[in-house]
């Protein structure tokens, strides 16, 4: 019974979301303070009994129920449990439900710690949350019903897919997932702010948090799936612009320029348009990727479904809260105007030029993912837009947004003096471009121009931030959380692009044939393979090998990569090992067979491959620390009496 029950727990909380997207919208309308007293309630009884259904799902996968379809599916015996709990979310239906959890955590939280935010806002905002969970809960009753029961009942089910039987899977969705339904908040607040047609500083200000919360989510959810496929995969590559990929990309780039422009529109009151349309553009690219992974319209290791009238449900979902936004939009444009004026020179203009630089490294992202499918969909046969033309468009766009990193935050608001920004930084531009010219000529002998403007570009940026921090402790001594964050993002940024360009310029790789007793030499290490022996996990069957890897004949490691055969399973799954260190990986995974006791191998050198993921750690921990800062934490008549004052004087 308890899959019937968490099943109607399911049906309960779509009754209660209905009236959550009702009657606080309606109270807040005819402002009556008892309807829109019930938002808060509401949004709690929510996530109770979506909490149930998910913990109903999770027993019954705990237990091996696999009377319930989708346990049966995803789940056997012999499924560690730390794979049975994360099988949950591991295809549809179970994680269209954590999506729904999710949503229903983030409306809670604006719930319960926005407590001083004006009630009508705080009524339509949880409303417009409302109206989001509707839309998933009623795709799950209707289309993907986690809790479907199936008879006769299997003995045992089949496993999880063994790509996702990994540590890094168990977390990298329910983070994902953190960022996509993060952006709903944004969402609701500005679709809040104009069907009250008051775009003030109050639901920019507000919004700002919660936005820089996703955002840090949707980093450290992105940079888990891409070191998850360096592991898992056995390819040895960290990014390989597939469309699931993509999905993901496109809403972080727009939420880049949405947290920026919630800064100028929260300081200033400058951007209101931009920010609105930022607003609905991150969490509809949220939906986009929604509708990437679950329409059937590709096949990836990451994609989920294959019912092409599952796609249906969520492009017309996709269309109604892209065209009702927007035409809300057009109905209040005349409301979002904004107040602050500035010169050509100034900080609010370095935002905007940071907003056109991302929204356009979004667009080349949505015309190079989206435009195979197009054109596949329309029968006109079947394209490839692959590495090359997103390497070149990401080159284009990362030129002017490295230059932009550091000189905008130099920047005064309003207006400044280009002369005194010429002074501050033209030392630290010729110092940055002459020691990444010259750095790949003291590496290898080769003066490398293309590899010393990307090392210039990550010296750039890391030499102004650190100017930039020191002048703000030379002038006042004091650092808010804000500017903190700030700065390690910004060294993240940095750490991201050193090491982007060390590993794409130096690494090598070579498929090999190794018996026992040969070796191999690749960047100055000997790989020597010793041979093969027979392992038994607790869900799969593997041959290991054993590698010995020496540098001027002192061992430095031992690599064991392993071909397993999962149970239930026919196809080899390839498990590679790795040396790990902070300015290299060694990286070994198994081939095939190829008899007398040989086996083909590939091996890779990474040097600073360990960078990319520490930036975007440092980027995620400066989103995280610019949320803890003291304003965020004052009352908001307070706060936004003295915002108002502020963009009233300038």
């Amino acid at each position: 019974m308890i899959p019937e029950l968490g099943h109607f727990a399911l049906i309960v909380a779509f009754a209660i979301t209905i009236v959550l997207s009702i009657v606080p919208l309606i109270g807040a309308a005819k402002n009556d303070a008892a309807m829109i007293a019930l938002a808060r309630p509401a949004a709690l009884a929510q996530l109770l009994f979506i909490s149930l259904s998910y913990a109903a799902l999770t027993h019954a996968f705990i237990v091996h129920d696999f009377s319930v379809l989708y346990v049966s599916q995803h789940s056997n015996l012999v499924q560690p449990l730390l794979y049975r709990v994360s099988g949950v979310w591991g295809s549809h239906e179970g994680s269209l439900l954590l999506w729904a959890l999710i949503l229903s955590l983030w409306t809670t939280a604006v719930a319960v710690y926005s407590r001083s935010l004006p009630d009508v806002l705080m009524a339509r905002v949880l409303a417009v949350m409302g109206m989001i969970s509707i839309g998933f809960l009623s795709f799950m009753l209707w289309t993907s019903n986690p809790f479907e029961r199936i008879f006769p009942v299997p003995a045992d089910g089949n496993a999880l897919n063994p790509l996702l039987q990994d540590p890094g899977l168990a977390i990298h969705p329910p983070m994902l997932y953190m960022g996509y339904v993060g952006f709903s908040v944004a969402f609701a607040f500005a679709v809040a702010a104009l069907l009250g047609g008051k775009l003030d500083a109050t639901w920019a200000r507000w919004s700002r948090p919660w936005t820089t919360i996703a955002w840090s989510f949707l980093t450290f959810g992105i940079a888990l799936g891409s070191w998850w496929a360096y592991n898992e995969l056995g390819w040895g590559g960290w990014w390989f612009w597939d469309p699931v990929e993509n999905a993901s990309f496109m809403p972080w780039l727009v939420g880049t320029a949405l947290i920026h422009s919630l800064a100028s529109t929260e300081k200033r009151g400058v951007f209101k348009s931009w920010t609105v349309l930022l607003a609905i553009m991150a969490f509809s690219m949220s939906l986009l990727g929604a509708f990437i992974v679950r329409s059937g319209v590709l096949v990836s290791v990451h994609a989920f479904a294959t019912d092409p009238a599952r796609g249906v449900f969520i492009l017309v979902f996709l269309c109604i809260v892209v065209g009702g936004s927007l035409a809300l939009f057009a109905w209040r444009s005349a409301t979002v105007t904004s107040s602050g004026r500035f010169s050509w020179f100034s900080r609010e203009t370095a935002l905007l030029l940071n907003n056109i630089i991302f929204l356009t490294a979004a667009v080349a992202v949505f015309v190079g993912t989206m435009y195979p499918l197009l054109v596949d969909s329309l029968g006109l046969g079947k394209i490839s837009v692959g590495r090359p033309y997103f390497d070149t468009m990401f080159a284009l766009v990362a030129i002017p947004l490295i230059i932009l990193l550091g000189i905008g935050p130099a920047l005064r608001w309003k207006r400044d003096d280009a002369q005194r920004i010429k002074t501050s930084r033209q030392v630290l531009f010729i110092a940055s471009l002459a020691i990444g010219i010259v750095l790949p000529f003291i590496i290898d002998g080769v003066l490398n121009i293309k590899t010393g403007l990307g090392l210039a570009g990550a010296l750039w940026i890391a030499m102004t931030t650190l100017n930039s921090l020191y002048q703000r402790i030379r002038m006042s001594k004091r650092l808010p959380l804000a500017f903190s964050g700030m700065i390690i993002a910004h060294l993240g940024m940095s750490m991201f692009v050193a090491g982007v360009t060390i590993v794409m310029t130096y690494h090598q790789e070579k498929d090999v044939r190794l018996e026992p007793g040969s070796s191999y030499e690749l960047s100055g290490y000997d790989f020597k393979f010793i041979g093969i022996r027979k392992v038994t996990g607790p869900n799969y069957l593997a041959d290991e090998g054993h590698l010995v890897i020496s540098r001027d004949g002192e061992k430095v490691a031992d690599l064991y990569p392993q071909k397993r055969i999962y149970q239930g399973q026919s196809n080899a799954m390839t498990e590679a090992s790795i040396d790990v260190g902070l300015f290299r990986d060694l990286y070994a995974a198994m081939g095939e067979p190829l008899g007398k006791d040989a086996w083909s191998m590939r091996l890779y050198y990474k040097p600073w491959i360990r960078w990319i993921w520490l930036g975007t750690l440092f980027m995620t921990f400066g989103g995280i620390l610019a949320v803890c800062d003291r304003r965020y934490r004052q009352s908001v008549v307070q706060r936004v009496k003295g915002l108002n004052e502020q963009v009233a004087t300038n």
